[in-house]
């Protein structure tokens, strides 16, 4: 008899399992009728949202509001997400859309009655490391924004529709204990297919689980730092990126389907709603920086103009300001979800609190080099880095550590909307100023997204319970490890 979960995946992606009865041999078994889920069709499908996270669009809506939080990006017309008029946010579509069918990979590459057919899109044990990346990956994006959430008790279907919220601190050391267990499980079998983000590359796919792990392991240091550290060496032990050639991308196509989200809203839909805010144009023009041409466009009078954050009423047109350059908004532009610059950037910071022995000054020398080759291409030049490094608000200061590698890794961070807003809330660099006037009854920049409504009107109990342990479920509620 199939299991609940196989039954659940069936009748989640619309699959008809035919099942004759055994005196009849193959007769009742309709060939063009699968009898389990395609896992190649399931992975392609999870990782299509994996550029949504960094994007303006995807299954849980408004995904813009960290970069517009973190003051990457401003409203043009309508000023209300910069002003943090959105309280709630949904999550239900990451549950129901990648995670669901990251577990189901899982599930069909695990169980008896499904891994033998499941195999053939890959070897068993290397589309379940995949999908433990990915899954990991996703979750921990949900838990950044979100705080605690449900995790142990999600993704079982008819099971458990009122799953229990965990804490954030057991979700992190969990999600350390999934990337280096799915690097582990790699084998030499047959490549997966169906993966679209890195080619089924198993050695790109270490270095990618290890480098998130990198990444996360700092994003604890306030929390629970010598969990954190040891994380760090580890991950960094294992091996991460080496180079920009090592930097992972989300690729869109020139397909209306899988499309880059602002290409959609610029020129399909002929919206606009975002442009580069006037804080993150300002600044780089202070600096000089050479990486401005790369992220924002000139306006109408060939300038570099920001539009102003959060400021209600509004005084200008769309010619009037810059938006976002082509490198980021052309129809097939990827979208960054790791790179050699963050990995850097997260060294210096680690050499800084004397995670590592390595030279701080050095690493983030080298993290801010990377950046500049990332966004500048074949017109890196090294007079350009020398210059640009020399420059007293960029040069390193012992004394100011935190506040340089803070502000360049925002800059090397744009349109990583997200990933900048953790670093900002975690370390408070660089210094931003709220909007003018707010929507939400605060004063301040959100420092948490608060839960889809639905979670107090259909999981009440457990909602209830995680507002007692967490903290009120506003904007203003620090996730565990901001505290």
């Amino acid at each position: 008899m199939k299991k609940l979960w196989f039954k659940a995946a069936i009748a989640s992606f619309a699959l008809v399992t035919v099942v004759g009865c055994n005196d009849f041999g193959d007769m009742n078994v309709n060939p063009n009728n699968p009898s389990v889920p395609n896992a190649a069709s399931l992975l392609t499908g999870a990782e299509r949202n994996v550029g949504a996270i960094n994007g303006q669009v995807g299954p849980g809506g408004a995904n813009s509001a960290p970069a517009l939080y973190v003051q990457h990006l401003s409203d043009v017309t309508y000023i209300e997400d910069s002003r943090y008029k959105t309280i709630n946010f949904n999550y239900s579509g990451w549950y129901t859309g990648p995670l669901n069918s990251l577990q189901q990979i899982i599930n069909l590459n695990t169980n008896d009655e499904t891994k033998t057919a499941a195999a053939a899109f890959g070897s068993n044990a290397n589309q379940i490391a995949t999908a433990r990346i990915l899954k990991a990956y996703f979750y921990q994006w949900i838990t950044d924004r979100w705080g605690d959430i449900p995790y142990t008790e999600a993704l079982k279907g008819q099971e458990n529709f009122s799953p229990a919220f965990d804490k954030q601190q057991d979700i992190y050391n969990d999600l350390f204990k999934e990337w280096k267990e799915a690097v582990a499980q790699f084998d030499n079998g047959p490549t997966v297919k169906g993966e679209i983000i890195l080619n089924g590359n198993i050695a790109r796919w270490k270095k990618f689980a290890n480098s998130l792990r990198l990444v996360a392991a700092l994003r604890i240091s306030e929390a629970d730092a010598a969990k954190g550290a040891a994380e760090f060496k580890s991950a960094l032990a294992d091996g991460v990126f080496t180079s920009n050639a090592d930097n992972v991308q989300y690729k869109y196509l020139s397909d209306l389907n899988n499309e880059n989200p602002l290409y959609n809203n610029y020129q399909t839909n002929n919206r606009k709603d975002f442009a580069v805010s006037s804080t993150y144009v300002d600044y780089l023009k202070k600096v000089n920086d050479p990486r401005l041409p790369f992220m924002a466009s000139k306006n109408i009078l060939g300038e570099y103009r920001g539009v102003p954050y959060g400021v209600f009423p509004v005084t200008w047109k769309a010619q009037d300001i810059s938006l976002v350059a082509p490198t980021l908004s052309a129809q097939t532009a990827p979208i960054n979800i790791l790179t050699y610059a963050q990995i850097l950037f997260a060294q210096a910071e680690a050499a800084q609190r004397g995670w590592i022995t390595d030279d701080a000054k050095t690493l983030y020398e080298a993290a801010v080099k990377a950046s500049l080759q990332q966004w500048m291409g074949a017109s890196y030049t090294e007079d350009a880095y020398t210059a640009y490094i020399a420059q007293p608000d960029v040069a390193y200061s012992a004394a100011n550590a935190l506040e340089r590698i803070g502000t360049q890794r925002w800059i090397a961070l744009f349109f990583q909307g997200t990933e900048a807003w953790d670093s900002w809330r975690r370390i408070g660099f660089p210094k931003l100023t709220p909007a003018p006037t707010t929507l939400n009854g605060g004063t301040d920049i959100p420092v948490r997204t608060a839960y889809p409504t639905t979670e107090f009107t259909l999981n009440k109990d457990n909602y209830n319970a995680v507002i007692a342990r967490q903290g009120a479920d506003t904007q203003y509620t620090p996730v565990w490890w901001d505290k």
